[in-house]
């Protein structure tokens, strides 16, 4: 995967289209890995929101900590759309009974 290496505001293409795709509405699988890292980022960010807020000065497109906050929102969604999803009921059952996906399935 490629790496992260802009501190422009707008968000990557590739991110915007990974994140349209994973808006399924199915769960994922958190390793203990990824919950650990999602939840430091997450301080991260409210960390840096918090100051930024309660700092009470305008808030530009090009300012350093404004960028601090959207790249590590950015590797959050990284993070977590890297965890596999996880399975429906009905592959579970389908697993469990040993059935073949339907044709064309591109699962």
């Amino acid at each position: 995967m490629a790496t992260l290496t802009t501190t422009t505001t707008r968000v990557p293409l590739y991110e915007a289209q990974r994140a349209a795709r994973a808006r399924t509405g199915r769960r994922r699988c958190i390793t203990r890995e990824a919950g650990h890292a999602l939840e430091i980022l997450g301080h991260a960010i409210e960390y840096l929101t918090d100051e930024l807020v309660n700092e009470g000065k305008r808030i530009d497109e090009n300012d350093p900590q404004l960028q601090a906050i959207q790249i590590l929102m950015a590797l959050n969604r990284r993070v977590y759309y890297e965890c596999p999803f996880a399975p429906t009921l009905t592959e579970r059952l389908r697993a469990f009974f040993h059935i073949a996906p339907p044709a064309g399935s591109h699962r």
